[in-house]
């Protein structure tokens, strides 16, 4: 009979649904190596990027909108995800433009400055 291994510290009495697949798979190959980043940092972007406070529409909470041409032509996604992470907030992408929960709107300019965007306008 095989002997089964103690649980993990904090999992007494959970089933892992994924232990026999674990068991049967054994050890996975590494993934692939991820890009060398730039030593130089992000490249600048110089089209204008305005980021503004917003309230109408949305039941009477304030939201941050960062929108511009500055973003055309980039995947909004990821910097929503990077953003949200950085700034400890929700974000998401509405039409083009990125759109985190609450006034946010220095601590965002700061961070996209961080990021490479250089001509950051400041709305209402």
């Amino acid at each position: 009979m095989e002997e089964k291994k103690p649980p993990a510290p904090g999992t007494e009495g959970r089933a892992n649904p994924f232990q026999a697949l674990r068991e049967k798979l054994g050890a996975l190959p590494p993934g692939p190596e991820p890009p060398p980043a730039d030593p130089r940092g992000p490249k600048p972007v110089l089209q204008r990027v305005t980021v503004r406070q917003e309230r109408a529409g949305r039941g009477g909470r304030t939201v941050t909108i960062a929108e511009g041409p500055g973003f055309t032509g980039r995947k909004l996604e990821p910097i929503a995800r990077e953003a949200a992470r950085a700034l400890g907030v929700g974000a998401r992408v509405e039409g083009g433009a990125l759109v985190l929960q609450g006034d946010q709107r220095e601590r965002l300019a700061a961070w996209l400055a961080q990021r490479g965007f250089q001509r950051i306008g400041r709305g209402n």
